[in-house]
C-alpha cells in the first residue's frame, strides 16, 4: 500500500532519531569506562539515571500529546536531546566531563526517545489511513530494529576510532535531521475542549484502558513479558559464561543474534500479516517468545552456542510482530485525542515491570541457581502466551472500531 510523504517524513525523522539514541545510549557507558574509570556499580547508576525519564514523563508527555500538535512536541524533545548531546565533546575536550554530569545529560537525552515513543504511535493514525497502519507501523519497526542493530557497532566504532566527541556529534546532527523533518509534516490541530486537570486527563486515560477488553488483554501481556524478558537478562551472561561455557565473543554473538531476528522480523511481518487475518497475526509474538523461551531451557540440558543462539533469534523475531500487531490494534481502537494518554500508559507500565523482573530473575539466580531462574522466566513467557490466546484477540479477523 503507498503511504503519503507526511508519513515519509515521519519515518524518516523516526530513523533518524532512533539512530541517535541508539549511539548516545551506547557511547555513554563506553565513555564513563574509558574515559572517567567507571566501575560496575558506577555503569548500573548510570543505566538506571538514564531510564528515569521513562518513567517520571512518560504519563506528561502523553498528556502533552494529546493537548497539543505531536509533531511540534517531538521536535521540541529532539531539539533539546540534540543540545544535550553537543553539550559532551566540550566537556570532553576540556577535561570537565564527570560522572553525576554525564548521568544527567543522559537523562536529558533521554527525553527525545520517551516523546517520540509516545508521540509517534499516536501522530501515525492522523497521516495514514486505517487500512494502511499495519503498515505504516511496520516501517516504523523496521528502523528501530536497523538503529537498534547498527547503533551500538557505529558508536563502538567511532569512540574507538576518533574518540566519544564524534559519537556524540553524530547522534546530535541525526537529532537536528529528526526535528528539520519533523516541521515538514502538515498535521491538524487537537480537538478544541474544556483544558482539564491533568489528573482528570491521566484518569480518563486510565479508566479507557481498564475498560477496553481487547487494550486490558495487550496490557497485561506486556507487563508479564517485560518482567519474564528482564528476569531473563539480569541472569543471561552470567548463566552463558557459567553454565553455557561460553566466552565474551560468543556471548556477543548470541545477543547480535536478538538485532538480526528484530530486522527479518520487521521486513516480512507484511507478508505475514497479508496471510494471516490481525488477531492471528498479533498472537504471532507471544507464542514466539514462548517458542524462545523453550529454546532456553533446552540449553539447560544441551549447554553451547546453539540454542542460545535460536532462542535469541526468536526474541528478536517474535517480539516485533507483536509490537506491530498490537501497536495497530491500540490505534484502530483507541479514539484520536486518547491516543497519547494510551501509549504513555503503555511504556509506562512496561518499564515499570522491568526492575521487578530483574529483581525476580537475581534474587532465584542467587538463591536457587541460575537454572531455575531461566526456568522462571519461561514460566512468565507461558503466562503471558495464555494471556493473549485467553482473550478476544486471536479471533479478530479484521481492526475493530473505535471505543
Amino acid at each position: 500500500m503507498t503511504l503519503p510523504p507526511a508519513f515519509h517524513r515521519l519515518a524518516a525523522a523516526n530513523l533518524a532519531a532512533q539512530c541517535a539514541e541508539q549511539i548516545g545510549l551506547a557511547a555513554t557507558p563506553m565513555i564513563a569506562v574509558l574515559a572517567l574509570g567507571a566501575g560496575a556499580a558506577e555503569t548500573g547508576l548510570l543505566s538506571a539515571v538514564q531510564s528515569l525519564p521513562f518513567l517520571l514523563l512518560s504519563l506528561p508527555a502523553g498528556v502533552m500529546a494529546d493537548r497539543m500538535r505531536r509533531r511540534r512536541l517531538m521536535g521540541w524533545a529532539e531539539l533539546l536531546r540534540a543540545l544535550a548531546l553537543f553539550c559532551l565533546p566540550p566537556l570532553l575536550w576540556g577535561n570537565a566531563l564527570t560522572l553525576p554530569l554525564l548521568a544527567a545529560i543522559g537523562a536529558l537525552t533521554a527525553t527525545g526517545t520517551v516523546v517520540f515513543s509516545v508521540a509517534a504511535p499516536a501522530l501515525v493514525p492522523g497521516l495514514v489511513a486505517r487500512a494502511g497502519l499495519a503498515a505504516a507501523n511496520t516501517r516504523l519497526e523496521l528502523a528501530r530494529s536497523l538503529a537498534f542493530t547498527a547503533g551500538p557497532a557505529l558508536a563502538g566504532g567511532l569512540v574507538g576510532w576518533f574518540g566519544g566527541d564524534w559519537a556524540f556529534i553524530l547522534a546530535g546532527l541525526l537529532s537536528l535531521g529528526a526535528c528539520v523533518l519533523l516541521r515538514g509534516i502538515a498535521e491538524a490541530e487537537p480537538a478544541s475542549g474544556p483544558r482539564r486537570h491533568i489528573r482528570a486527563d491521566l484518569a480518563a486515560g486510565l479508566a479507557f484502558v481498564r475498560d477496553q477488553p481487547l487494550l486490558r488483554a495487550i496490557m497485561a501481556t506486556a507487563v508479564v513479558w517485560n518482567c519474564a524478558w528482564f528476569c531473563l537478562q539480569s541472569v543471561y551472561v552470567l548463566y552463558a559464561v557459567q553454565h553455557l561455557g561460553l566466552d565474551a565473543a560468543a556471548v556477543g554473538l548470541t545477543l547480535g543474534a536478538y538485532g538480526a531476528g528484530m530486522v527479518l522480523g520487521a521486513a516480512v511481518a507484511p507478508m505475514i500479516s497479508r496471510r494471516l487475518a490481525v488477531g492471528r497475526f498479533i498472537v504471532c509474538g507471544p507464542l514466539g517468545s514462548l517458542a524462545a523461551a523453550l529454546a532456553m531451557v533446552a540449553s539447560i540440558g544441551r549447554p553451547g552456542l546453539v540454542w542460545p543462539m535460536v532462542s535469541y533469534f526468536l526474541f528478536g523475531f517474535g517480539p516485533i510482530l507483536w509490537t506491530i500487531g498490537q501497536t495497530t490494534l491500540r490505534q484502530a481502537v483507541t479514539p484520536q485525542a486518547m491516543l497519547g494518554r494510551v501509549s504513555a500508559l503503555f511504556m509506562m507500565v512496561g518499564f515499570g515491570a522491568r526492575p521487578l523482573g530483574a529483581a525476580l530473575g537475581g534474587l532465584v539466580g542467587e538463591m536457587a541457581g541460575l537454572g531455575w531462574a531461566i526456568g522462571l522466566a519461561a514460566m512468565g513467557f507461558g503466562v503471558q502466551a495464555v494471556i493473549v490466546l485467553l482473550s478476544t484477540i486471536p479471533g479478530l479477523k479484521a481492526l475493530p472500531e473505535p471505543a
